[in-house]
């Protein structure tokens, strides 16, 4: 499934998969480290700031940058979702989180963002 194309001048929030140990060093989480502030060591939740975040890593690998069964990342959805209620007045740009080098498939993890808010974009044919 084609990604959608991410734009930094936007002001959106960009989510990407990441680890527990905050490596990101490949995919989307590289792109949050080079162009967004992404910070190395931490592997969830809001980054540089909680007011005015550039990006949100969603972990989607453990600390030995293993995938992460589909229950522990549901957790981690439902973390970031409850965020992103709480911080209306940001917009969300979510990328296929998990279905990259995670190696689940959009079916799999589409379901886990049944009753995103309307101000989290997700990816072309996942769930509204």
């Amino acid at each position: 499934m084609p990604e959608k194309q991410f734009d930094p001048a936007s002001g959106k929030v960009f989510v990407f998969g990441s680890n527990r140990a905050g490596i990101h060093g490949k995919g989307a989480a590289l792109y949050a480290k080079l162009h967004l502030g992404a910070l190395i060591g931490i592997g969830e939740g809001p980054m540089p700031g909680v007011d005015h975040p550039r990006c949100y890593g969603l972990p989607t690998k453990d600390s030995s940058i293993k995938a992460l069964p589909l229950s522990a990342i549901a957790e981690h959805v439902e973390t970031f979702l409850r965020f992103a209620r709480c911080h209306d007045y940001l917009e969300f740009f979510v990328t296929r989180v998990g279905c990259g080098l995670a190696g689940y498939k959009d079916d799999d993890i589409s379901p886990l963002f049944r009753g995103a808010p309307s101000n989290c974009e997700l990816p072309e044919g996942w769930l509204p």
